[in-house]
């Protein structure tokens, strides 16, 4: 019977996190755009709905009902599964990110993590990777020199900012010792942020994470001045959706591990019951991607070769020398 008390507990979760994402991810669309409405000193959508409130559900319908065009000279195959992989992957994601401490309910103490995995963050950043390959594959399948444009810069982006993202990362595992997101945030408990220990590997996290999300100033694989749209530019209907919903996921997936990772998860500046503890990593994690909407409306896109050089010629020997500087600190303290 512990066998299927333990797998009715795990589908819940999994069916509870996909509904608040899914839910999160709709309403993010909404909220980019009245935050960058706000910004430009415009209203933002206010039609559909009270306060434009049903602008995400009217967005849903329409893209369900388009025409779905697949080109004719597409490896159709591919041109399907990319934007499957994208969105899997960025779902996927949240298996191993701990929401909170836990919850009692009916007599049994249910942790608020689907898998609290020992390996937790090699499998973030297995998975992260995994969805950059949607990009690629769908920029190339689509028969499109724009679309491969977009697929190549993709692919160079993906490589150059990976390496930096897993580096900016590096001074955390040594100061935590472990690889399981819990662990590490259990030994920020008590205002022991990493980002107080680690603020450079911090502000490095958030570059690459915006690389590796495509965000701007990053935003090179679509550049609609230059590629008009670029990878996505064959994609129509639900496909176009599920690349644009997937972007959303991603885009608070990378704020959930940066919460976890330096602003110490569920721990908050006073002490919460472990049933609501999720509610500071709600907040903090809010709080970072309205930094990552409000940067789009501040910074322009930069040219492709400046993207380049600043992940190989500045991000890079950075990283390495947090990294240097950490474990030089720790050897000469004894930590």
């Amino acid at each position: 019977m512990e066998v299927i008390y333990f797998l009715i507990e795990v589908i819940a979760k999994v069916v509870v996190v996909f509904a608040v994402l899914m839910g999160v991810v709709a309403y993010l669309t909404l909220a980019e755009r009245k935050i960058l409405g706000r910004i430009q000193v415009r209203y933002g959508p206010n039609r559909v709905g009270p306060f434009g409130l049903f602008q995400p559900i009217a967005d849903g319908i329409k893209a369900f009902f388009k025409e779905d065009v697949v080109p004719a000279r597409a490896d159709q195959a591919l041109f399907v599964i990319a934007p499957m992989i994208s969105m899997t992957a960025a779902i996927s994601l949240f298996a191993v990110i701990p929401f909170g401490q836990y919850i009692d309910f009916l007599g049994r103490r249910i942790s608020l993590t689907i898998a609290n995995l020992d390996i937790g963050l090699l499998y973030v950043f297995a998975v992260a990777s995994l969805g950059e390959y949607g990009v690629v594959l769908g920029g190339w399948a689509g028969y499109n020199k724009y679309g491969l444009m977009g697929a190549l810069r993709a692919a160079a982006q993906m490589i150059s900012y990976e390496i930096a993202l897993a580096l900016s990362v590096m001074g955390v595992l040594m100061i935590s010792g472990t690889l399981n997101l819990v662990g590490i945030v259990q030994h920020q408990v008590g205002w022991h942020w990493n980002v107080f220990f680690q603020p450079f590997a911090f502000i490095f996290y958030i570059v690459c994470a915006l690389a590796e999300i495509n965000r701007t100033p990053f935003d090179m694989p679509e550049a609609e001045a230059e590629l008009a749209c670029g990878f996505n530019i064959e994609y129509s209907s639900m496909k176009f959706a599920l690349f644009f919903m997937a972007e959303y996921a991603h885009l608070v997936a990378v704020c959930a591990i940066a919460t976890t990772l330096f602003l110490g998860g569920w721990d908050g500046p006073f002490h919460l019951p472990p049933s609501l503890t999720w509610i500071w990593f709600v907040v903090k994690t809010g709080i970072l991607v309205y930094f990552f909407i409000w940067q789009r409306a501040t910074f322009p896109r930069l040219r492709y070769d400046q993207i380049m050089r600043f992940g190989w010629k500045f991000l890079l020997p950075l990283t390495l020398a947090n990294i240097f500087v950490t474990g030089l600190i720790m050897v000469l303290t004894g930590a």
